[in-house]
């Protein structure tokens, strides 16, 4: 039999044997695996307190959970100024380089803020720190990010990202939730607090010294693009690229609801619905254990069916209609009905994974300049940590809890309209159509 050389992927080494080559079938490139692993105890540790740090804030400083909510949009609006920074710096100084930053800043301002700002009860302090710390967790995971779009092959880009997510997610809140439900207990909120700073070291360390692919220690921009250039071009794409600013739009609307129903939904649920903490912890746990392992089936199946497709119908539709789900059935069943509250839950995170292929979708849309779409989306995602707990502190006065939740169901279906003007320049729908051909020739010969 005539034997064909499998195609090098852009770890820059062949299909391989073993476990690498298991990895890389499975969309996930080899040479990665480590920095995936570090994510998701990184973002373990990071999403330890989101099942509970708006009322642990208001009992420690800052008075309400109108108050603390403030904090909470400060450090949202630190988080998308660094999600934006992380592409445009990734592509300057590598993606290595920035997650180094990131984890060093989170590290500093979190052990401020747990033992300066909280241990005083000092509410300035705490907008200050707690702010700060925006900062960091962007840097560290969307500088992964790139570094991942600059690796893995175009017809795998989708499950690569799949993967990506399913770390960030798999910690951010499941894992982390999960974490805090056990440590609660025994160690109380504050304590619970300082266990998430020492997960979260750990896996930046593992990341950032136990991945060897040399693509993300150096720039990945040309020599003669100057740095100023570069963020200019990280902004001005949204006009010369008007579908890459419509699709950031589209990332935000992605997890804008997320983050705005942890703002509120915890005092709701714990509290009005009569859950109690331990139920609503096991709920996020649900809601976003469900989300990881979605995370990657929409990512293997957008790369057959179509990025588009897949976030329109499964992400943007589906979601508009299982958050009002998630809000209402608990609301009107009570609590003597939990498992339907498990379900609708299980439910809102399936279909918030079907916005997964906007990470692949994105950076195609721009295939000149990736780094400076890379960076626009990366702006999308932190400024949804932004725009979320600004509309909960925006709207929850005047509207109620389901007005907020009827206008995330809104903007759901504005993502919707949004997302059918996505669709790819020709020369890079041929180009992944091509790629899918030499990898799927590839696979033939390693199995053969």
């Amino acid at each position: 039999m005539n034997q064909v050389t499998p195609p090098l992927s852009r770890s820059g080494s062949s299909a391989g044997s073993g476990f690498a080559r298991v990895l890389n079938r499975w969309g996930l490139p080899a040479p990665l695996f480590l920095g995936y692993a570090g994510l998701l105890l990184f973002m373990i540790g990071d999403g330890v307190e989101s099942g509970f740090i708006a009322p642990f804030m208001a009992d420690n400083g800052a008075g309400t959970e109108i108050k603390a909510s403030y904090v909470i949009t400060v450090y949202g609006v630190a988080v998308m100024l660094a999600s934006w920074l992380s592409g445009a710096l990734s592509d300057l100084w590598g993606p290595r380089r920035v997650m180094m930053i990131g984890l060093a800043i989170w590290l500093v301002f979190d052990v401020l803020f747990l033992a300066v700002a909280v241990s005083g009860e000092n509410y300035a302090l705490m907008l200050v720190f707690y702010g700060l710390r925006g900062f960091g967790y962007p840097m560290f995971a969307f500088g992964f990010l790139v570094w991942i779009t600059a690796v893995a092959p175009v017809a795998r880009l989708g499950a690569a990202v799949g993967w990506f997510y399913f770390a960030f997610t798999g910690g951010l809140p499941t894992l982390g939730a999960l974490v805090a439900s056990f440590t609660n207990p025994v160690l109380g909120h504050y304590g619970t607090l300082w266990v998430s700073v020492g997960l979260l070291a750990l896996g930046g360390l593992l990341a950032i010294f136990g991945v060897r692919q040399r693509t993300g220690y150096t720039r990945l921009a040309p020599p003669d693009v100057k740095p100023v250039q570069s963020l200019v071009s990280s902004v001005s794409i949204a006009w010369k690229k008007p579908r890459v600013g419509v699709g950031m739009l589209v990332r935000v609307i992605n997890t804008a609801p997320e983050f705005g129903m942890l703002v509120f939904f915890p005092t709701i649920f714990i509290e009005g619905i009569g859950f109690g903490e331990s139920r609503w912890l096991l709920l996020v746990s649900v809601i976003y254990g469900t989300n990881i392992f979605f995370n990657l089936i929409f990512g293997v199946l957008s790369d057959r069916i179509g990025w588009r497709t897949t976030i329109f119908w499964f992400g943007a539709i589906g979601c508009a209609i299982s958050i009002l789900l998630l809000y209402f059935v608990p609301i009107a069943m009570g609590a003597e009905y939990y498992w339907l509250a498990l379900l609708v839950g299980a439910l809102y995170g399936a279909t918030l994974a079907g916005f997964v292929p906007i990470s692949a979708l994105l950076p195609s849309l721009a295939p000149e300049n990736k780094g400076g779409a890379m960076a626009l989306l990366n702006l999308g995602a932190g400024a949804a940590a932004f725009v979320g707990p600004a509309i909960v502190s925006v709207f929850l006065g005047p509207l109620g809890a389901a007005g907020v939740v009827i206008v995330f169901a809104a903007l759901y279906l504005v993502a919707a309209v949004l997302v059918r003007y996505l669709k790819l320049p020709e020369e890079t729908a041929k180009a992944i159509e091509e790629d899918k051909s030499l990898q799927q020739v590839g696979e033939k010969v390693v199995t053969t």
